[in-house]
């Protein structure tokens, strides 16, 4: 599956869907301060090999904010939002910390965690300061394309 983010004027970035044997999709990301919202999906789950939101529609599913639950994806969707409020913050959160903070999180949502470790989340960290630095010097109309 290919994903073409396109950095846009206003208050939304676009991101497009490209499977073969089905029609583009095409999702507006609100603008956050940082890269959009499922670039961090695809941080963690191209990193981490771990089916997210992006993964299920890989496998078919269509983009949608109301998926029906499931837990290997609502796990990565709590842990793109403990990456999310660490990049809001200055990225500067020490790997425990975030390995602890996504703890609580799953325990607050009853979803079980993910697996990782200091390893995985300096892996993760490191991928989303690359996709940073690219989406950084992207032109409004232009576009990152990436691969899952």
């Amino acid at each position: 599956m290919k994903i073409a983010f396109t950095k846009c004027s206003g208050k939304y970035d676009l991101m497009e869907i490209l499977r073969p044997g089905k029609p583009p999709e095409r999702v507006n990301c609100p603008k956050q301060r940082i890269i959009p919202h499922d670039m961090v999906h695809y941080a963690i789950e191209h990193t981490l090999k771990a089916r997210g939101f992006l993964g299920r529609v890989k496998d078919g599913e269509a983009s949608s904010f109301q998926m029906p639950p499931e837990l290997e994806s609502d796990s990565v969707e709590r842990l793109v939002e403990v990456f999310q409020g660490d990049e809001w913050s200055g990225g500067n959160t020490s790997a425990s910390e975030i390995i602890e903070i996504y703890r609580l999180t799953c325990t607050a949502r009853q979803c079980p965690p993910l697996p990782i470790d200091d390893a995985a989340v300096q892996a993760v960290k490191a991928t989303i300061a690359e996709l940073t630095h690219r989406w950084q010097t992207i032109a409004v109309g232009g576009s990152l394309h990436l691969e899952l």
